[in-house]
């Protein structure tokens, strides 16, 4: 398998945001093949992997940002710039609501939406060796507005958050250091 290949796959069972919410809006994952000698830390990797934003996806947050401006919803300027304000427990513009040896939940919470991702790390497959990284979301909508929010973003979030895979794969993943 390629390790540019990004698979769509069910959230695994294993992570904290597979039952999150009674019910969900939303629900994806997808994975991609790591290196053998990629660092394994999940908050590292997450924020390797937000840093690889395309300027394609930089236009279409513009876009966003003037639609919802005025339903009073949180803006990624805002997230930036809170973001930017108290760098501890964030990673990009997402807060960190739980880290473990293997997994690190980021989310946000807002009038209209709540969502957790998650960058679930997994010890390698006992038989291949194989590692690899699943980026999971979960959204619960509390309004009508996050319906029709989610219902318009949906085929966009699935093409962006591949993008973000394929994009730090082609970067080359950040190695653990050598002992």
């Amino acid at each position: 398998m390629s390790s540019h290949c990004v698979t769509p796959i069910e959230i695994p069972a294993e992570s904290a945001i597979a039952r999150f919410y009674e019910s969900t809006d939303l629900a994806d994952a997808y994975s991609i093949n790591l290196p053998m000698d990629t660092i394994t830390n999940p908050e590292q990797l997450a924020s390797f992997i937000f840093a690889q934003q395309a300027s394609w996806i930089k236009g279409l947050m513009k876009i966003r940002d003037a639609l919802i401006a005025g339903f009073g919803l949180k803006t990624s300027a805002q997230l930036t710039a809170h973001s930017a304000n108290r760098q501890a427990g964030r990673v990009s513009i997402f807060k960190i609501y739980s880290t473990t040896e293997h997994e690190i939940v980021l989310g946000e919470d807002d009038k209209h939406l709540d969502f957790r991702l998650s960058v679930l790390c997994p010890a390698p497959v006992e038989r291949s060796g194989e590692r690899h990284l699943v980026l999971s979301t979960v959204v619960h909508c509390h309004n009508r507005l996050g319906r029709v929010y989610i219902f318009l973003i949906a085929p966009f979030h699935r093409i962006i958050v591949q993008a973000y895979l394929r994009r730090a794969a082609c970067a080359g993943w950040p190695q653990a250091s050598s002992r």
